[in-house]
């Protein structure tokens, strides 16, 4: 067993390297990760057949000789307004919501630079001969319960691990390792209390009821896994709940109490992408005042003319290294055309007539996915 010392270590490492948070913790089976199949059990998780890896429940059969997990978080928070907020302010014409965390570089990418930054300087304070293996989201592992139980905050009503300095809008990344490192937690102290308190402002907010009860998320209602791992029609009873939400959902993030002085990050990585020169028209078919950004477009409400416009070329070009792509081309366009269809365009104004000819191309589109939402979309404002 190493000593203290070795902990502080490494979380000063990981602070110098970026991290704003960063805690040890033993890799045991803690009662969390037995919870999780009952959740299963529910099919709660719908199409996401990732989740039900039966290694989830058990560190030591995600690496074999594990002894201890690093876990570090990483702020992505900025100061522009919240989506509840931005909602109502759709400028000139119909904007989309594009998750925060997703405005900028692919966060798997930036954590995983970090981490292996953090797990390459281990052999400068640990002489004995280790293994290390980092996760950016990528393995499976449930990150949240291993950082409750470092330390790092508590499991909030809205499922997300949550800090009282920091909130929710943090990523979390872990290495795993087979070095014997102090937990940091000693034997006299427990996780952080659960500060939620009376508080169900996430629950009330949640335009699907996706939270069905406090602590517990059924996925299948979500607006971020409708937009984003739901691979085929939005159901219709949940379309206009969707409003203008293209990629993900803040919104029990923006009404959360403990976001409210949550501290904003000055990396570049995560500030909203813009692409200041017109994209290069690839269909001949796409009228170029769809094609083209006016001045400058930004992945902070996203024109959804823009959005829904694109070609399967154009989207790999401005999605590159984006966690956008995740949802595909065919997916962002359903989402788009969904919130068109919820943008209730004035009649008879310039906006009204383009989005209606844009739809009326999309419903000729030979993807089924693509053709039903756009037909939707236009039953709803014609």
């Amino acid at each position: 067993m190493n000593s203290a010392s070795e902990t502080a270590w490494i979380v000063d490492r990981a602070i110098a390297l970026g991290f704003d948070l960063c805690g040890v913790v033993g890799a045991e089976k803690f009662p969390e990760l037995e919870l999780a199949k009952e959740w299963l059990a529910r099919g709660y998780a719908g199409e996401m057949k990732y989740l039900k890896d039966e290694r989830r429940a058990n560190p030591q059969s995600v690496m074999p000789g594990i002894r201890s997990v690093i876990v570090c978080a990483l702020n992505y928070n900025s100061s522009l307004p919240r989506s509840i907020d931005a909602s109502n302010q759709q400028k000139a014409e119909p904007r989309g919501w594009i998750s925060r965390y997703a405005w900028g570089q692919d966060y798997h990418e930036v954590l995983q630079q970090k981490l292996q930054s953090l797990a390459s300087s281990l052999p400068e304070r640990f002489a004995e001969p280790h293994e290390a293996r980092i996760y950016a989201d990528t393995g499976p592992l449930h990150e949240r319960v291993f950082a409750r139980h470092a330390g790092l905050g508590w499991i909030g009503k809205n499922t997300l691990l949550l800090n009282s300095k920091l909130g929710s809008w943090f990523f979390l990344g872990v290495i795993l390792t087979t070095l014997d490192i102090p937990p940091s937690l000693g034997p006299a102290q427990t996780a952080p209390p659960d500060l939620c308190g009376s508080c169900t402002k996430c629950i009330d907010a949640c335009p699907t009821d996706a939270l069905v009860e406090p602590y517990v998320m059924d996925a299948r209602l979500c607006i971020s896994y409708l937009t984003i791992e739901h691979r085929s029609s939005i159901p219709e009873n949940l379309r206009e709940l969707m409003g203008f939400h293209v990629f993900g959902c803040d919104i029990c993030q923006d009404v959360c109490p403990w976001n409210r002085r949550a501290p904003v990050t000055q990396a570049e990585e995560f500030q909203p992408r813009t692409l200041p020169q017109p994209l290069e028209v690839h269909s001949t078919e796409m009228p170029t005042f769809m094609a083209s950004p006016v001045e400058e477009e930004s992945l902070f409400l996203p024109r959804l003319e823009w959005l829904a416009a694109l070609d399967e070329v154009q989207f790999r070009e401005v999605f590159r290294g984006s966690p956008i792509r995740r949802t595909k081309w065919r997916g962002l366009l359903r989402n788009a055309c969904i919130a068109l269809g919820n943008s209730a365009p004035a009649r008879g104004s310039a906006h009204h007539a383009r989005i209606c000819a844009l739809l009326t191309r999309l419903a000729a589109s030979p993807e089924p996915l693509i053709f039903e939402s756009a037909q939707w979309a236009l039953s709803r404002i014609q």
